[in-house]
């Protein structure tokens, strides 16, 4: 494995837990709604699909890959309920970070309180280059990334403007 390793952060109202193939089961309900696939493509992965995605990222990429997977399931902290999921993908180059929550817990600062505590432990852990990947046409997260701090740049990937932390 190429970079840190995750832990369990906490916010004021979050708990992002490092994830295993066993949040399959409760994640699939959250992320069963074709409005999150609009911008990033694809569809609902059915539980089984799900089960084996999250297998795959809980193993990580072949240790000759120079590149890390962090991800974590997003909970409530006052209730445990699993809301979404941030994830970082650490290279020698840069890391690229995500963010998905379920749609009955958009708008309320769930997505950017979970981005800001992956940017912070990102940053403690050494990491100093940023980026984000974001459709033109999706404005809640492209909202995200500017509270957070990043900015659009003149790089894309795909049909997705690259965001980054000014130097």
């Amino acid at each position: 494995m190429f970079g840190p390793l995750a832990e369990t952060l906490r916010t004021r109202r979050l708990v992002l837990e490092p994830l295993t193939v066993h949040h399959a089961d409760e994640m699939a309900e959250v992320l069963d709604d074709a409005r999150l696939h609009t911008h990033i493509g694809g569809e609902p992965l059915t539980l089984p699909e799900l089960r084996a995605r999250y297998a795959r990222l809980a193993a990580g990429p072949a240790p000759f890959h120079q590149e890390g997977w962090l991800n974590w399931i997003v909970r409530r902290a006052r209730d445990g309920r699993a809301i979404g999921t941030v994830q970082a993908t650490v290279t020698p180059a840069e890391t690229w970070i995500a963010w998905i929550v379920g749609m009955p817990y958009q708008g309320f600062g769930f997505a950017t309180e979970a981005a800001e505590a992956l940017v912070a432990w990102l940053r403690a852990q050494n990491v100093r280059t940023i980026a984000a990947s974001i459709h033109p046409d999706n404005t809640p997260s492209a909202s995200v990334a500017a509270k957070i701090g990043m900015r659009p740049t003149d790089r894309t990937s795909g049909d997705e403007t690259v965001w980054q932390f000014p130097e």
